[in-house]
């Protein structure tokens, strides 16, 4: 239980500066950040650090783990056993049970107690890279037809210096002699066995003697990168593209974090979009709206097609002109055009006097009704 028992005392979180509501990039970002400040490399001779830098590795490898963070979570829940003594003794949390009742006591515990004593335990697992999410601006056109393109970041990558290993070139990381490369040393306690990370790797299994000049170690550097982007016909403004493997490694061999482009598109002078159906505001004279007319219209292609105007028509009446709309790969939209009656700021002498004289004549009266 003394293995365990900094467990119970240690509030993980607060090591690494975070909420206990933290999701795994968060904690990710936040270990990283104090490792590259504590590290033995970047403070020769500063023993503060050095058990600094353990004491944020040791946070990482429980909480920075899913299933270790559970049990950490329920550990820290629980509290101590009651705060009584180990055994089955009087007033311990075991009293009243018999330990040959049960075929494996320590099996059943096992999993709430990172199961302890199980054999053949290797170093740290291999833990996913962080997501990275990155900006693309496009025209509209680029949008509605699709587009390759580039997008620019700066995050987290291998190092090229040592490929990511985190040793100087030509050498390689050594196994841990405390734990001999398992990453965790045990301690027995009767009826349990309890393990914790070891302090002498880390958890890491491996111990890096003559760390890279260029990451100090950490097998991860800083760096700009250009990533080719395939943007898909009908993409949609604030629309979110995943490209798998493409964020940051991931630590102990795991696999990269995605990057999510999100798409910032402009507006067009003339058409706007609703799903995939564009929409296009058309002006026309009241003459046309009472008898009718024949239109060109524009599509998007560059070209026009001609729509039927009937007569009487009124101002914000809508039309659809089928498949002139957005093509994706599941549908091709419409084009939604509205007519509004276009009123002059000024008329001439003409055509003031046509206008009186058609209000002269007029017999309709649109505000009867009132």
């Amino acid at each position: 239980m003394a293995a365990q028992r900094e467990w119970f005392d240690k509030d993980y979180y607060a090591v690494l500066g975070v909420d206990k509501g933290a999701d795994d990039r968060e904690i990710t970002k936040a270990y990283r950040r104090l490792a590259r400040q504590n590290h033995p490399d970047a403070n020769p001779g500063d023993s503060a650090a050095e058990d600094r830098f353990k004491e944020v590795s040791t946070a990482y490898d429980v909480i920075g783990n899913a299933e270790r963070r559970e049990e950490y979570d329920e550990i820290r829940r629980l509290g101590p056993m009651g705060g009584g003594p180990a055994g089955g003794g009087p007033g311990g949390p075991f009293a009243g049970f018999d330990p040959q009742d049960f075929a494996d006591l320590g099996g059943l515990f096992g999993n709430l107690f990172n199961r302890g004593g199980a054999p053949g335990r290797g170093p740290s697992r291999p833990a996913r890279g962080a997501d990275v999410e990155a900006e693309l601006h496009l025209s509209f056109l680029e949008a509605v037809h699709g587009v390759t393109t580039s997008v620019n970041l700066t995050s987290d990558a291998p190092c090229r210096a040592c490929s990511g290993s985190g040793a100087r070139r030509g050498t390689r990381p050594s196994t841990c002699a405390r734990c001999g490369g398992r990453g965790v040393r045990e301690d027995n306690q009767g009826l349990f066995s309890f393990s914790q990370p070891c302090a002498g790797c880390s958890g890491q299994g491996q111990i890096i003697d003559k760390p890279c000049e260029n990451c100090r170690g950490s097998g991860t550097e800083r760096r700009s990168r250009e990533i080719k982007v395939r943007i898909p016909p009908g993409v949609d403004d604030g629309q979110r593209i995943r490209l798998k493997g493409k964020g940051e490694p991931g630590s102990s061999g795991g696999p990269r974090g995605d990057l999510f482009v999100r798409v910032d598109v402009e507006a067009d002078g003339r058409f706007g979009r609703r799903g995939t159906d564009l929409t296009l505001v058309v002006p026309i004279t009241y003459p046309e709206a009472v008898l009718g007319a024949d239109l060109r219209v524009p599509t998007l292609d560059g070209g026009s097609v001609t729509l039927r105007i009937p007569a009487g028509t009124r101002s914000g009446r809508k039309f659809r002109v089928r498949g002139q709309g957005v093509t994706t790969t599941k549908k091709t939209g419409d084009l939604l055009v509205t007519v509004e009656i276009d009123v002059p700021d000024a008329i001439s002498d003409e055509e003031r006097a046509a206008i009186e004289a058609l209000s002269d004549v007029s017999e309709h009266v649109p505000r009867a009704h009132l």
